[in-house]
């Protein structure tokens, strides 16, 4: 039985799980392998150098057949900053998002959307809004994004990839 769901910043002791749900995600959504150390020492960097990003991590508290409760983590989400000077302000990307299997459809998500939406409405003028990209077949996604209030930006997103990426992602 679920009662509350906790939002907290990633540390150092986390990396290992983030780097599990991370390639869990890829390889869920995209179909893609992740070279898990690569995958650890980018997580490294972004907590080590919050000017990166930040992660934070929703643990739920659960009773197991009538034990106390317990926090368990139940997913992730970064943020990464995208300057504009447009607006004189920051976007915030929201990034790896993951919600373990045995947590989804419980507002894993939703709470941590909520926490990264209010810590963005306290910078003020600081942040020009939050971002998201999501893959075009995961109608899912697409649907809790828009009952969150997010909206289609009307932008498609282009890459060129260095040549060197082949060894890290598969």
């Amino acid at each position: 039985m679920t009662t509350d769901i906790h939002i907290r910043p990633a540390t150092a002791d986390d990396i290992a799980l983030l780097a599990d749900w991370a390639c869990a995600m890829a390889l869920e959504t995209e179909h893609k392998r992740l070279d898990p150390d690569t995958v650890r020492r980018g997580i490294r960097s972004v907590i080590e150098q919050p000017a990166r990003g930040r992660y934070f991590i929703a643990e739920r508290e659960v009773a197991f057949a009538g034990r106390e409760l317990a926090r368990v983590p139940a997913g992730t989400l970064m943020l990464t900053y995208e300057w504009s000077d447009w607006r004189c302000g920051d976007w915030w990307w929201i990034q790896s998002v993951y919600v373990a299997p045995e947590h989804r459809r419980h507002g894993v998500f939703a709470a941590l959307y909520r926490h990264v939406h209010g810590l963005a409405e306290a910078a003020g003028e600081a942040v020009c809004g939050l971002r998201l990209y999501v893959e075009k077949e995961n109608l899912a996604a697409q649907r809790t994004y828009a009952s969150l209030g997010m909206g289609d930006a009307g932008y498609l997103m282009y890459e060129a990839g260095m040549p060197w990426l082949a060894k890290v992602v598969k």
